[in-house]
């Protein structure tokens, strides 16, 4: 598969899972402003006892569900443009230019 139909796909809002608590819990998080990302990070950790990793992939999965776009539309439609951005700023670098 091409990596930018791969990026595509992961972009792409999945089947609607109804949500859980802990992704109730994990939207209130994302609703705070970070000034450090140390201090999210720990957070993270503490509140979730999870892996900053491992929070970003359920985050990931997360915004890509329905439900959680009906949940709270501007928080997902903020989290999905930063990603997305993200998602072009690696790509254009691995090609060389800069966005």
């Amino acid at each position: 598969m091409n990596p930018a139909n791969q990026a595509n796909q992961s972009s792409q809002p999945t089947t609607s899972v109804p949500l859980t608590d802990r992704d109730r819990e994990i939207l209130a998080f994302e609703r705070q402003w970070w000034k450090y990302a140390g201090s999210k990070e720990q957070a993270i950790k503490e509140l979730f006892d999870m892996s900053s990793t491992r929070y970003y992939q359920v985050l990931n999965g997360l915004i890509n569900n329905p439900a959680a776009l009906s949940e709270d539309p501007m928080l997902i439609k903020r989290l999905r443009r930063l990603r997305d951005q993200r998602q072009r700023t690696r790509s254009a670098r691995r090609l060389g230019f800069e966005v």
